[in-house]
């Protein structure tokens, strides 16, 4: 839809209107008549510049509307779009430690680390989040926020799946991503305020304990639910033969689910990519949480347009100016050279 912000600038238009109403300049007598001279600047005048004069008003007319419809801001405004109405602000914790590197997950019929199947898993759940804030904050060795709150839901899913491992370094901040948690969600609505933990190890370096932070995160509202990751078997190839392993022996089960019961969420275990999905699935389930609605209608200026148009006339309209001046100089020294030298155009004394 097609709108004005200052629709009164219209009234300029008739200005114009005024030079019909004006009376008209009295031009004074020449003092001394050349007939000559007159007859010359009828000649190189003529009916040339009689034809052309209605051109002119034309154009100064088309450079004074250009003009007034720019002053008018005219601007399309688009059908409203609706905000999310429902949802929560949704942080996502995702380790990305060294051992997120072990190849213990498998994606079809492809074996891949642990980070790869998180990402493709995660990935689709923040793309089904339609309704939340989300966003994402990495950690290892320290913790930090790779993308805010947001419903630019592609962002956050291209920023976890451009992640590399050990970005972050090889240890594993609980504690500390949980802190950076908090210090996000303190802004929000207390009743809004989710984090999803994800981890494949145990709290080993970092300023804060996890259950200190997780005591820190219930006293101000923020339900934290827990992901432990990682299979409990793997095949690993040795000098004579192959033995089997568990790549999670040090997956601290306990404290995950103690943060996960101090925060009123859950802790579950994701020993595949397929229990890894379910769960996210069950979390995708969640009832949400209703908000205030809004309506937003985006807006296109297009005051250049006509602007553009007047400044392209006047440009125009100046060459032709230039080029009519040359060509009537031109005819005026063609025809006084052929006009011939005779008293009879003066008055005799």
């Amino acid at each position: 839809m097609l709108e004005f912000t200052w629709p009164w600038f219209a009234w300029l238009g008739l200005l114009p209107l005024l030079a019909l109403v004006a009376p008209p300049v009295q031009s004074e007598e020449l003092a001394l008549r050349m007939p000559r001279f007159e007859h010359l600047q009828s000649m190189v005048e003529g009916q040339r510049a009689k034809r052309h004069r209605w051109l002119r008003r034309l154009v100064a007319l088309l450079i004074w509307f250009c003009l007034i419809l720019a002053g008018m801001q005219p601007k399309w405004v688009d059908e409203p779009i609706s905000l999310p109405s429902n949802g929560r602000d949704l942080l996502l914790a995702v380790d990305i430690s060294g051992s997120m590197g072990t190849e213990d997950m498998r994606v079809g019929n492809n074996q891949v680390t642990r980070l790869d199947a998180v990402k493709q898993v995660v990935g689709k759940f923040v793309e089904l989040r339609k309704g939340d804030r989300l966003g994402l904050i990495l950690f290892g060795s320290q913790a930090y926020l790779q993308a805010p709150l947001t419903f630019d839901r592609a962002t956050v899913r291209t920023l976890l799946e451009e992640t590399p491992i050990g970005i972050a370094g090889g240890k594993t901040a609980i504690g500390d991503a949980i802190g950076l948690s908090v210090k996000r969600l303190l802004d929000r609505p207390a009743e809004h305020r989710v984090l999803i933990l994800l981890t494949d190890g145990v709290n080993n370096v970092g300023e804060v304990a996890p259950l200190q932070a997780a005591r820190l995160a219930a006293e101000e509202g923020i339900r934290i639910h827990t992901i432990g990751f990682g299979a409990d078997e793997m095949q690993v190839s040795g000098l004579l033969f192959n033995r089997t392993v568990n790549p999670s022996a040090e997956l601290d089960e306990k404290t995950l689910s103690e943060i996960a019961s101090l925060t009123g969420g859950i802790y579950q275990r994701a020993r595949s990519t397929a229990e890894l999905a379910a769960i996210y699935d069950a979390l995708d389930q969640m009832e949400p949480i209703e908000l205030d609605s809004d309506v937003f209608r985006p807006e296109k200026s297009l005051y250049f347009w006509p602007l553009g148009l007047g400044m392209a006339l006047s440009m125009l309209w100046a060459l032709y100016l230039i080029f009519m001046a040359g060509f009537r100089h031109l005819h005026f020294r063609r025809t006084a050279l052929s006009i011939p030298d005779t008293d009879e155009a003066l008055p005799r004394a």
